[in-house]
């Protein structure tokens, strides 16, 4: 039984209730005596890392107690007093961080980066700013379906330097979204002190600078934390808003247990031990004879017996059997694909024309669709593919979005997750690398770590030939390809690319979909007027031919039909991709069989390039039945220059008839 002491935290009971407050000790008492444990264990070397919250257990109990059980609460890696005031099981809590299949990711995954729907907690990665975003989405679902739900989010002092932050805090302010941010200020970022990290006051006065209401708790007080975020969360319910939340606090361990705490001031530790918030608080209610020493007992006992055996069959389960098959099924979510056939009524139209009338029909087809992007509300787009949706669909569903490409990729996912669909615009292609981490690593990941899948679209118009220089003219699909867990569409033909469209928005799966800007007017093709379907990873054979098989996509497949119309003796095999990830291997590795020889045109350089992986194929597939070593006609190895003969010079369009007939000649 610990002193009893007076306590060194100022506590105003107001008309909260006994049994509220002996459950306010209890939530925060459990996390404590699972953190002592984990440090045991640590120290004997039965897991492997651990992120402690010891002196911060305040907030993320107040917190999870303010808001309702159906409520989504992002954490991060020192908020266990989430996930234990949430009720999961710490059986479960115990597997995930032994890497057990009981655990929420399949040892995927580590710590608390992951999730679950049924206790509605959206957990971190390492990245720390994209939950800021996802946070935003969710919210914006909330919005949207009028439920009156409240969202909370997490960070540190140190993670409000991220962009991701400040978009955040933008698009939640602009959008009025009804969440929380939560800043947990506790005086380092790993031994980073405050005084290097910002300067202003109070992280609390950044909220001012968007437009956001902003306070300042002290983290350690049990009661004022849960109090003022009930509060709050009861006035956003009514009337949503975003809200800034600062909490003062401070980290007693190290960043992790391996850092130490050699950097933090003797006297500033010892200062800060004076402030436990269980401590002071159990010297509250003792002093009020709210608490007695056998209910303490009885709790601490009640405990570490659930702890003891919650660990006891977590360390009974077996360890995971590695298995491929599980492994890669788990990349992406299962989508079975319906094939939607068309009426016989067409019409012509250029590709943007076909990808407008796509994107329309899936927003009448998908309710809870919701498009987002710079200028795509009255101004219907730099492309004007959106015009028009605004007075069809309303401002709610076409959203204008301020210029932070991170946030929107990222409230895309907090879409997803609150189980709506997302289409996010890209003005141009290049403007992704602005939103790169959100694709790459919430996205894509997302569904292999913790089985939640991404409903997000991302529409890229991409290419050059429209002398628009470095920025605005890159076809940089390789970016994604190489990622396990994003799927990447790239139609040449107005009707490929509305059917295609149709099945990237019903597809769970992320999707980037690449536009070609100097396609979307040039090319014209009858298109089915019906909403139709279209398969991923299935090619599209455009002429069949003896000689020769050409690989393709994008602006290439049209570089490639002149060059066949100017020699009309070549006998080739021309095979349009459409889809790049999933690849149709089988029809490239057919083809090439009966041919003997491959020539892959990519628009993209050379190095690294989408060509080289299917080239690579080739040989490990097809090196017996092959003529000729496998030509590759790519871009020059340079940015992409603006001057149109210098655009004319980088492309691999002049390059291609020559390398042709030398293949065939080989």
């Amino acid at each position: 039984m610990p002193t009893i002491t007076k306590s060194n935290i100022s506590y105003d009971k107001r008309n909260l209730s006994d049994k509220i407050l002996l459950k306010l000790y209890y939530n925060m008492l459990r996390p404590r005596l699972i953190e002592e444990k984990m440090l045991i264990l640590l120290r004997q070397g039965k897991i492997s890392k651990w992120f402690s919250g010891i002196g911060q257990e305040a907030i993320s109990v107040g917190v999870t107690m303010a808001l309702k059980p159906n409520e989504y609460i992002l954490p991060m890696h020192r908020n266990l007093g989430v996930f234990t005031t949430r009720e999961i099981p710490l059986h479960r809590l115990f597997c995930q961080w032994q890497g057990k299949a009981s655990g929420f990711t399949k040892g995927r995954d580590r710590s608390f980066h992951f999730g679950t729907q049924e206790y509605n907690i959206v957990g971190m990665i390492s990245h720390l700013g994209p939950q800021l975003g996802v946070a935003d989405g969710i919210a914006l679902a909330n919005l949207l379906k009028n439920n009156g739900q409240v969202t909370a989010v997490f960070t540190g002092e140190g993670g409000t330097s991220e962009g991701d932050f400040h978009e955040a805090l933008n698009v939640a302010s602009v959008w009025q979204l009804p969440v929380i941010f939560c800043i947990e200020n506790n005086g380092y970022g790993l031994s980073t002190p405050t005084s290097e990290q910002y300067r202003c006051k109070h992280l609390a006065d950044r909220g001012k600078g968007y437009g956001i209401e902003s306070f300042i708790l002290d983290g350690n007080n049990i009661i004022e934390t849960y109090s003022k975020v009930k509060k709050l969360a009861e006035s956003i319910r009514k009337r949503p808003r975003p809200i800034l939340i600062e909490f003062k606090t401070f980290r007693r361990r190290g960043h992790e247990e391996a850092s130490g705490t050699k950097y933090v001031p003797k006297n500033l530790m010892e200062a800060w031990k004076t402030k436990d918030p269980i401590d002071n608080f159990r010297s509250y209610l003792f002093s009020k004879q709210i608490l007695s020493a056998e209910i303490d007992e009885k709790y601490v006992t009640e405990i570490k017996a659930e702890i003891d055996a919650s660990l006891k069959s977590a360390y009974a389960e077996e360890d995971i059997i590695p298995n491929e098959t599980n492994e890669l099924n788990d990349v992406y979510k299962h989508f079975e694909y319906k094939e939607v056939t068309p009426s016989k009524n067409s019409k012509e139209l250029r590709l943007v024309d076909a990808i407008s009338e796509g994107l329309k029909q899936s927003m009448e087809r998908h309710k809870d669709l919701v498009i987002m992007g710079q200028d795509i509300a009255e101004y219907g787009g730099v492309f004007k593919i959106t015009e028009g949706f605004l007075d069809q669909f309303g401002k709610e569903r076409i959203r204008n979005t301020p210029i932070c490409e991170s946030a929107i990729v990222e409230a895309g996912m907090g879409l997803s997750i609150a189980g709506m669909k997302a289409v996010v615009e890209m003005q141009f292609s290049d403007f992704v690398t602005s939103g790169f981490n959100p694709v790459v690593n919430y996205l894509a990941k997302s569904h292999y770590r913790w089985s939640q899948h991404a409903d997000v679209v991302v529409r890229m118009p991409c290419g050059a030939g429209v002398a628009a220089g470095p920025f605005h003219s890159q076809t940089n699909e390789a970016w994604f390809t190489k990622t396990p867990g994003l799927k990447v569409v790239y139609p040449a033909f107005p009707s490929d690319a509305k059917g295609l469209l149709a099945t990237a928005v019903n597809d769970p799966n992320p999707v980037l979909f690449f536009e070609h800007k100097a396609l979307y007017r040039s090319i014209r093709q009858e298109v089915p007027s019906d909403y139709y379907t279209l398969p991923f990873g299935k090619a599209s054979l455009i002429k069949e031919g003896e000689e020769v098989t050409i690989i393709t996509y994008g602006a290439g497949v049209h570089w490639a039909l002149d060059t066949l119309e100017y020699n009309s003796d070549i006998s080739a095999d021309l095979i349009d991709l459409r889809t790049l990830q999933p690849l149709d291997k089988e029809s490239i590795i057919n083809s090439v069989k009966k041919t003997g020889k491959a020539i892959i045109l990519q628009e993209d350089s050379i190095f690294g390039g989408v060509a080289s992986d299917i080239s690579a194929i080739l040989m490990e597939e097809c090196f017996e039945y092959l003529d000729a070593p496998v030509k590759r006609v790519a871009s020059m190895q340079t940015p992409i220059p603006f001057a149109p003969q210098l655009e004319t010079q980088y492309l691999a369009k002049g390059k291609f008839e020559e390398a042709l007939k030398a293949l065939i000649n080989y």
